[in-house]
């Protein structure tokens, strides 16, 4: 569902950006970029458990689809068709 896209979307963006301010900070009090890069694959990580499976709460507003109708025509065989005839120009 579209309500369930939206959540996730928004968690994972939340996640990632949290997760890249706590790093940028973390990284430049100790100094060490790779803290930083650390920092951030573990919200990478964290969004994509959360995010990723079709958790129940991103299943909340399921689409309905139209019902199958049958069509009360059968396709026409392509003997019995005639053939087009086109204008003469």
């Amino acid at each position: 569902d579209y309500k369930g896209q939206k959540l996730a979307e928004q968690i994972f963006q939340g996640i990632i950006l949290v997760s890249a301010v706590i790093g940028f900070i973390y990284g430049y009090i100790t100094e060490q970029f790779g803290w930083t890069v650390y920092i951030v694959m573990a919200g990478f990580a964290l969004s994509c458990l959360l995010t990723l499976p079709p958790w129940p709460m991103y299943r909340r507003n399921p689409l309905k689809w139209l019902p199958v109708q049958e069509s009360g025509t059968e396709e026409k065989k392509a003997g019995d068709r005639k053939p087009k005839r086109h204008a003469k120009s």
